[in-house]
């Protein structure tokens, strides 16, 4: 298996594992998720890794930089990730977290931030077993405006 940064050659298959990750948050599958992923691609506002195994994609993380008042310093939200139902239990979300992980280091940011579903129990196993450490000192909150 490969890991590693997508382009715009992997457009159909990031795409493929964008749209899978939607519908496990109950999102309708929707043709929209490629030309979503293609901006992200184009414009570079997003780092997306992809995994494959021989050519079939199995997981992708999609990362947007952001920036830490308090630290003074560049950080990183993993905003998405997914391993396909098929790939599960082969390591694949760690080895994901891991080159975030990796890019986090080598961009100089100083944190990765990231939320889960209250009830995605195995991925919270997954980000605390890496290291990750659910917050307690703050309440995230979020304002719809469309």
């Amino acid at each position: 298996m490969e890991i590693y940064q997508a382009s715009i050659e992997d457009l159909d298959g990031a795409a493929v594992l964008f749209n899978l990750y939607r519908e496990f948050y109950e999102q309708v599958s929707d043709a929209g998720a490629a030309a979503y992923i293609k901006k992200r691609l184009e414009n570079k506002d997003s780092v997306i890794f992809v995994m494959k195994n021989n050519d079939k994609y199995v997981g992708f993380a999609q990362l947007y930089p952001t920036f830490s008042s308090i630290s003074m310093k560049k950080a990183w939200i993993l905003n998405d990730l997914y391993v396909d139902v098929e790939a599960r239990g082969q390591g694949i979300g760690e080895r994901l977290l891991h080159k975030a992980k990796e890019h986090a280091i080598e961009t100089g940011a100083n944190s990765i931030s990231l939320s889960t579903a209250p009830d995605n129990l195995s991925a919270q196993r997954l980000y605390e077993k890496n290291g990750y450490v659910r917050d307690s000192q703050f309440y995230h909150y979020e304002l719809t405006v469309e």
